[in-house]
């Protein structure tokens, strides 16, 4: 008997596991970056789909959104993978980080979809992941497409090709 596969959606600020057939799936990825961190072994992973760098700023607010920020949204989902896996090795993917607004002067520094590359680069270091693979920068949005068969990765870049990853 082979199980039904299933897209498994992930919307913006949140993050979701699953294991294979099944495949998980974001749509637009513009500053936000989709993380995808999977274990070969027993074929479960996770993405998020983060919209903040550092939730530093909102910490003394009521409620603060886990999967909105790259430095709480990525130590969860691979708190909730390991869980589930006896011996984990997982890898990781990285699709977005686009800018996707052009202001005049961007002597402030980096953008926010540049400080989104560098948070989720930084976390995941901090996790011994490593990233196997990404597609990030640019100014178009994206679409992350991940088979947890095989964590092929197709990426759908707006009014462009699709690529894989």
């Amino acid at each position: 008997m082979s199980l039904k596969q299933e897209e498994v959606r992930v919307g913006i600020s949140d993050y979701k596991t699953t294991k294979a057939p099944n495949k998980l799936i974001t749509v637009g990825l513009g500053s936000c970056i989709g993380t995808i961190i999977y274990d070969e072994q027993s074929k479960i992973g996770g993405l998020s789909h983060i919209m903040l760098p550092d939730s530093q700023f909102f910490a003394n607010r009521q409620e603060v959104k886990v999967a909105k920020f790259a430095d709480l949204a990525i130590p969860e989902m691979v708190k909730e993978i390991r869980k589930q896996v006896i011996r984990p090795r997982l890898k990781a993917k990285i699709v977005g980080g686009a800018s996707m607004f052009e202001f005049g002067n961007q002597a402030s520094g980096p953008g926010i979809g540049q400080r989104n590359i560098e948070a989720v680069e930084k976390i995941l270091d901090e996790l011994n992941i490593a990233i196997v693979s990404k597609h990030v920068g640019g100014n178009s949005g994206r679409t992350m497409v991940v088979d947890l068969n095989d964590f092929s990765t197709m990426v759908r870049i707006v009014n462009k090709e699709v690529v894989y990853i």
